[in-house]
């Protein structure tokens, strides 16, 4: 039985904590129904696997294209384009119901869709950028590879450079510490400084293709968590062509795509995890319960508490979903300090109570929590939840708006 969260449909009364749409329900339910049961279809086969994704830290290859089958990963192709316009509420409720069953699956929708949606929304008309679109819309995965070596894992400075070739032509040569999924991916989009002698921050997005790409892999993703995300290091060679540079400059499609996407769908799956790990803890006080009829379960309490924490949460992400969905097309809003600081803030205080929410959790199961497998093992779910906080380094984000916070007094 799976714990479903209170969402604004449920003001006529409805039980937060009765089963319903599966975990993911708390993050739009009402408004991801089309989505629901396709992303439950996947999650199921997520979770068939997910262990054994995690035990060889192998891509979750089977729910890629179990993905790819059920148009999970063309959800938000605009309508215009042939697709059918998910709204980041929608994709938030996808995120959540797929890291319940796998946080590898859901982690890989959600990097996907941070890059992918620039595409419509920053790629501008050129050829290259049309048939990217439209290989989206048939289901083609999308890895990126914004960080570099000696960068320190600042997304929005480069030392890789587009270097022109010949006739339209253009080479790119990236040390990229991390590119997750690589050998799973239609494309990698890659971050480079305009031209040789541009400034670090002067960044294009670029579309690499798998036949205009040499990757050459440099180390191994073997990691407490996270594991089937195979965030390995690579050496990226491209040859391509300079059509498929995406229209708008890095810092635009970043400040009003990339980070708050990235940061809602990232949320979301944490609050997947989180509501697995509390519907085990469920599952245990109730078996607390049948074993000592007429008695408050031992756990009853922790669990209640939990629950408090996994809805505050849910509402938090949902929250977030709905102001970007609100904003969605409007640049001065996106681009405001005000609103980098809410989508930090965010990715910030999410993957810290994912954490909090899991070890509740496991507490509440006890020693069967703690174990490393079994129905109510915990594990997996604590491991992957850690890998939150240095995904994409807190201490970076809080330096970071230590700086906004001087531009702006306004809290979305």
């Amino acid at each position: 039985m799976s714990t479903r969260l209170l969402t604004d449909d449920d003001v006529a009364g409805d039980d937060p904590t009765t089963a319903g749409a599966g975990a993911g329900a708390g993050a739009g339910a009402g408004a991801a129904d089309r989505f629901a049961a396709r992303a439950a279809r996947v999650a199921e086969v997520a979770a068939h696997h997910a262990d054994e994704v995690d035990r060889d830290a192998r891509p979750p290859r089977e729910a890629i294209a179990a993905m790819k089958e059920h148009g999970l990963l063309a959800a938000a192709v605009p309508t215009t384009l042939g697709g059918e316009g998910a709204t980041l509420t929608e994709l938030s409720a996808i995120a959540t119901t797929l890291g319940s069953a796998c946080a590898a699956t859901g982690m890989v929708f959600a990097m996907h869709h941070g890059q992918a949606m620039a595409l419509w929304r920053h790629g501008g008309v050129g050829l290259g950028i049309t048939a990217m679109t439209e290989a989206v819309l048939a289901g083609a995965l999308v890895a990126s590879s914004t960080t570099e070596k000696g960068i320190g894992g600042d997304a929005r400075r480069s030392t890789c450079a587009i270097e022109s070739s010949a006739a339209g032509r253009i080479h790119l040569h990236k040390e990229a510490p991390v590119i997750s999924y690589a050998t799973e991916a239609d494309a990698v989009f890659v971050t480079a400084r305009r031209d040789p002698d541009a400034a670090p921050s002067d960044q294009r997005l670029v579309v690499c293709l798998p036949e205009e790409t040499t990757l050459t892999q440099t180390s191994t993703w073997d990691t407490l968590g996270l594991r089937g995300t195979c965030s390995h290091g690579w050496v990226l060679d491209a040859e391509t062509h300079e059509d498929r540079v995406l229209r708008d400059d890095y810092a635009t499609i970043s400040a009003q795509t990339v980070l708050p996407v990235s940061h809602v769908l990232w949320a979301s799956v944490w609050t997947g995890i989180a509501a697995a790990a509390a519907d085990r803890a469920r599952s245990a006080v109730r078996k607390q319960a049948r074993a000592a009829v007429g008695t408050t379960p031992p756990g009853a309490l922790r669990l209640a508490e939990l629950l408090v924490e996994l809805q505050t949460l849910a509402d938090a992400v949902r929250h977030a979903a709905e102001r970007f969905d609100r904003a969605a097309d409007d640049a001065a809003v996106l681009e405001s300090p005000a609103h980098a600081l809410a989508a930090n803030a965010l990715k910030v205080a999410a993957s810290q109570r994912v954490v909090d929410i899991v070890t509740a959790a496991m507490r509440v199961v006890g020693i069967a929590g703690y174990a490393a497998s079994g129905p109510l093992s915990t594990a997996r779910h604590l491991r992957d939840a850690h890998g939150a906080a240095v995904m994409v380094s807190n201490d970076r984000l809080l330096h970071n708006d230590a700086a906004l916070a001087l531009m702006s007094g306004a809290i979305l």
